[in-house]
């Protein structure tokens, strides 16, 4: 059995879960540290099952990611000196994470949002923030306005799209995200003119 026919049985037994509000934030917190597997694969389903509470969910799921964010952020400020080799090699490579280290350095709260949004594991952004001691407060609302974008997004397709959800973001998430990071990007480049 595949493994994403055996993620939709789990996901089938969780969404009748008394716990599942739980269950998607630690889910959700999962995802955002050790676990780099997207977490639309359970959300959009049980999103669809359970309508009445959708905006719960996808804000329980934003509310995990921020909490395992502050984890990430906390290890790449505390940790990246003893244990930031293990962490690059298994989430990244030495010369992608310089590269993350310096746009963290040059467009920090721009860069966050930017990889909160896109399919990239969100795990880089948070050890570079933490390991550049990028501002704390400046990363928390990053990681909350990216992940709202994104869990609050695909609330509302579900909202609108009903069963057809899985279909609809399958067959457009990749213009999605293309479009998103093109206004994420017009907006920073717009901000910086202000300056």
């Amino acid at each position: 059995m595949s493994m994403q026919k055996k993620l939709k049985q789990k996901t089938r037994r969780f969404i009748d879960s008394k716990n599942m509000l739980q269950g998607i934030t630690i889910a959700s917190f999962l995802e955002s540290t050790i676990v780099p597997i997207p977490l639309e694969a359970i959300l959009v389903p049980l999103m669809q099952a359970r309508r009445e509470k959708i905006w719960l969910i996808a804000l329980m799921a934003t509310l995990g990611c921020i909490v395992g964010a502050l984890l990430g952020y906390a290890m790449g400020y505390y940790l990246f000196d003893s244990a930031g080799e293990w962490i690059i090699n298994t989430f990244s490579n030495p010369e992608q994470f310089e590269n993350v280290k310096q746009k963290m350095h040059d467009q920090g709260f721009w860069f966050v949002i930017t990889l909160g949004i896109v399919p990239i594991p969100f795990q880089i952004a948070m050890l570079a923030a933490g390991a550049t001691k990028y501002s704390l407060t400046l990363f928390l609302i990053a990681s909350a306005i990216s992940r709202s974008i994104r869990y609050f997004g695909l609330a509302l397709v579900v909202y609108y799209a009903g069963n057809q959800a899985e279909r609809v973001i399958s067959k457009h998430k990749t213009k999605t995200m293309i479009a998103l990071t093109i206004i994420i990007l017009s907006i920073w480049g717009l901000s910086r003119l202000i300056q």
